[in-house]
């Protein structure tokens, strides 16, 4: 079987399964739009907070599908087998990755434009066409560097470890990464932390994108982020070659 149809089976194979899964796709859609619409919207802080927390809840949008889709979801298959009955077909390995990268980044898709929709239209949120075209290219792509680290605890742990690191990773990134409350309220030694995190140099990145006030640089920030992806990426090569072993 050629790449390109196990790729297109896997795909649809993975649609199907989110489809029978709502309580993984109502989550993934729901919460983000409605923290948003909380904070932005019913609690409006002022100073252009709505435009800062859409920066920064779309980087937490794309957060749970791929920390715990990936996490969560393939370390409960590796358990049941399912990666080695993959191994054993002869469709090529990577399509199964690939499927679910597709896959993942058309949920995320449809999450943010649902933020971007009640900050246009709810919250009052302006912006040219654009910025909110850049805007929306960044939040997609920095669903990589999450995905990434799923796919380094599915790999390296059992689906009930799994469950319970990704729900610290998610936390933490959220919390320490500035997504809910700008890191500048947090002591110096959380300030600290937060430079390693890819989720603070993500947020920063989207803000710069998007216009929103204060000093959010992009370069500086994009440079970290290709650092910590390259990173990432080495961590998930090798847990994908432990667990083959």
């Amino acid at each position: 079987m050629n790449i390109s149809k196990s790729l297109l089976v896997e795909c649809s194979a993975e649609l199907l399964k989110i489809i029978r899964a709502p309580e993984y796709i109502v989550p993934t859609m729901v919460f983000p739009v409605a923290f948003y619409t909380f904070f932005g919207v019913v609690m409006p802080q002022g100073g252009g907070a709505s435009l800062y927390l859409l920066a920064t809840y779309g980087v937490f949008a794309v957060m749970g599908p791929a920390v715990f889709g990936f996490g969560v979801a393939v370390a409960n298959e590796r358990d049941r087998g399912w990666l080695d009955l993959k191994r054993a077909s002869p469709a090529p390995g990577s399509s199964y990755i690939l499927a679910k990268i597709v896959v993942t980044l058309l949920v995320v898709a449809v999450a943010i434009v649902l933020v971007y929709a009640v900050a246009g239209f709810v919250a009052g949120v302006e912006l040219q066409r654009t910025t909110w075209l850049k805007l929306f290219a960044v939040h997609v792509l920095s669903t990589i560097p999450f995905i990434l680290i799923g796919l380094t605890i599915g790999f390296s742990l059992s689906t009930n470890a799994a469950v319970a690191i990704a729900n610290l990773v998610f936390m933490g990134l959220a919390i320490l990464g500035g997504l809910w409350i700008p890191i500048t309220m947090y002591p110096s030694a959380m300030q600290t932390m937060a430079q390693i995190l890819p989720s603070f140099h993500l947020a920063e990145i989207a803000l710069s994108v998007s216009g929103a006030a204060g000093n959010h640089t992009f370069g500086n920030h994009l440079i970290v982020m290709v650092v910590i992806t390259a990173v990432l990426a080495i961590l998930t090569l090798v847990a994908w070659s432990r667990q083959r072993d």
